[in-house]
């Protein structure tokens, strides 16, 4: 399926500076439309080197947020789906709504960021608004991105990878340009009614398979995967801010090792008409000169 991303025209990224919405923003203006950077603090934008004038606002700014969406016709937001609410509030109401949350709504272990996706979706739904709040799983390959990045340091630091039930859960890790092209091809559907989908990588596999590639495509040697419990894991992970040059590791993030973050892409082909990166092809573009 092929969208004309020319008609998406002037789009609102809130929370342009960051990862996703930087990569959104650079898409848009690539696919020949234009963008209105919302953003919270002007210098973090600037440093993107993207040359459009940030409007700056917080958004829990409820008349601020409205002033600077007054004139959206095109809203996507990559701020945290916690502020969902407030921007339906502000956004006007022919605005078309792309907004990101997260498979953590899906964690069997809620956190203040799953919890805040949860609202967020919630607010969405019944807000009766068109529009449609994308999922995604792990985001790599972004400008500044700090998941597979920061597996590798930590493989090179480690003589072997600890992980809970040997690896075994698992993952579904979806490439940033994936990502992008999804939030242009939603901007592109006149949505009817507040939807909700996953996005994901094409494949899902197990964490162990995850972090081989991982090594593999950074040069660094098979790395030796142990099953360990992980109530010692858990115990033993605050401990990794102590130690210099390794990236610390979080308890929930070893209890969410445990679960499968598996999907189906089928709606994501389907009604966007994106067909994912494979794991390896993604990997090789952040790492070519190793592949």
């Amino acid at each position: 399926m092929a969208w004309d991303y020319h008609m998406i025209g002037t789009v609102h990224v809130v929370g342009a500076s960051g990862r996703s919405g930087s990569a959104v923003a650079r898409a848009v203006l690539v696919a020949g439309g234009d963008v209105v950077p919302v953003v919270r603090d002007g210098m973090r934008w600037t440093t993107t080197g993207i040359g459009r004038t940030p409007r700056i606002v917080d958004l829990r700014d409820k008349i601020g947020l409205a002033a600077v969406l007054a004139d959206a016709e095109h809203v996507v937001s990559c701020a945290h789906a916690r502020h969902t609410g407030a921007i339906l509030a502000a956004a006007p109401s022919r605005a078309r709504l792309v907004l990101l949350g997260s498979t953590r709504r899906f964690t069997r272990w809620p956190d203040a960021h799953g919890s805040g996706v949860v609202a967020g979706e919630a607010a969405l739904m019944t807000s009766g608004r068109p529009g449609i709040m994308l999922h995604p799983t792990m985001i790599y390959g972004a400008r500044g991105e700090d998941n597979v990045q920061r597996l590798a340091r930590l493989l090179r630091r480690l003589p072997l990878v600890p992980l809970p039930d040997g690896g075994r859960a698992l993952v579904q890790p979806i490439y940033q340009d994936d990502v992008t092209q999804c939030v242009l091809a939603a901007l592109a559907v006149e949505w009817r009614e507040p939807q909700a989908m996953v996005i994901a990588g094409l494949d899902p596999l197990p964490y162990a398979a995850f972090v081989r590639l991982v090594a593999h495509a950074a040069g660094l040697k098979p790395p030796k995967v142990v099953s360990f419990p992980s109530g010692i894991l858990c115990a033993a992970a605050p401990l990794t801010r102590l130690i210099p040059g390794l990236p610390t590791v979080r308890t929930a993030e070893i209890r969410r090792l445990l679960e499968d973050k598996a999907f189906s892409i089928e709606p994501m082909v389907r009604m966007l008409g994106v067909r994912p990166l494979g794991l390896q092809e993604g990997l090789a573009r952040i790492w070519p000169a190793v592949t």
